[in-house]
């Protein structure tokens, strides 16, 4: 009976110590972030650490300068819509647990190559002395003003629309996602204009707009004269989001529509998701 009286006591502490180391880490993990929500035009570390660990998993490959500016905002879009979270471009509660879980953030790494004002990335699965590519760079975020992690100034500048783009572009790919999917919802309608942008990055199509949307036999707007039709300011939305960086389709070059479709071939692409009424393959 002592022996069993005493040997309580002792369980119950282990127990407790445990309980305290446990409660230690997972307390620790849980403020990698502040409280914050983290959304564009936010500046500092939040942002910091966001880009980071964004661009250690791949979704992430502009500058890690602590500016959320576009392509934060697109890499955080695709990586909530990657791991089935509500996409909205804002880092909450949910996405902050979610990126945290998913990737690793090297602080003091990151942070000395800022204040150093080297030119480096944060790729999950690359030794760091790798990472640096250069000194002495200059910064060129995306947002209108950033601090580093000196808290010094630096400029950089937004666009909605990147360079390599022209206006001729713009409206060519307007009208091509509002003959083709204007009956679509908004992502299915950005889908479609992603899908062309993949095939002109694709070696296997036309490197132009023009060209991919008017290759033979390759959209049905086309076909039909739909492409001349006067797009509506949604589908110019749709297609700026596009060439922001949403591709809500996770790279397809093509689509289809199942209800409609007659050709063999296309069924036998290999599938990546449905949005809308439409199919979207590899």
């Amino acid at each position: 009976m002592f022996a069993k009286a005493f040997f309580k006591p002792q369980l119950i502490c282990s127990f407790f110590l445990a309980f305290v180391l446990v409660s230690s880490v997972h307390e620790k993990e849980a403020k990698a972030f502040s409280s914050q929500v983290i959304q564009r035009g936010a500046v500092g570390d939040d942002v910091i650490e966001l880009q980071a660990r964004l661009q250690y998993i791949g979704f992430y490959s502009g500058r890690i300068d602590g500016a959320f500016g576009w392509n934060t905002y697109w890499a955080v879009r695709n990586f909530q819509s990657k791991f089935g979270l509500p996409v909205d471009g804002m880092a909450g509660a949910t996405t902050k647990q979610k990126l945290t879980n998913a990737s690793k953030y090297n602080e003091q790494f990151v942070k000395e190559q800022i204040q150093k004002g080297n030119e480096f990335t944060h790729y999950g699965g690359k030794p760091l002395e790798q990472q640096v590519k250069s000194s002495g760079g200059q910064a060129n975020g995306n947002a209108s003003q950033s601090q580093s992690a000196n808290n010094q100034p630096v400029k950089t500048t937004a666009s909605n629309v990147p360079s390599g783009f022209s206006q001729n572009d713009i409206q060519w790919l307007a009208n091509a996602v509002y003959g083709e999917s204007r009956g679509e919802p908004y992502i299915g309608q950005v889908a479609v204009a992603a899908v062309i942008l993949n095939r002109v990055s694709s070696p296997s199509f036309p490197n132009t707009v023009y060209g991919v949307i008017f290759e033979p036999l390759a959209f049905t707007a086309v076909a039909d004269g739909q492409i001349w039709l006067t797009p509506n300011e949604n589908a110019k939305k749709a297609v700026l989001d596009a060439i922001n960086g949403w591709d809500p389709t996770d790279g397809a070059v093509y689509y289809f529509n199942p209800e409609t479709a007659t050709s063999k071939w296309i069924w036998g692409r290999p599938q990546i998701k449905k949005i809308g009424k439409h199919i979207f393959c590899r």
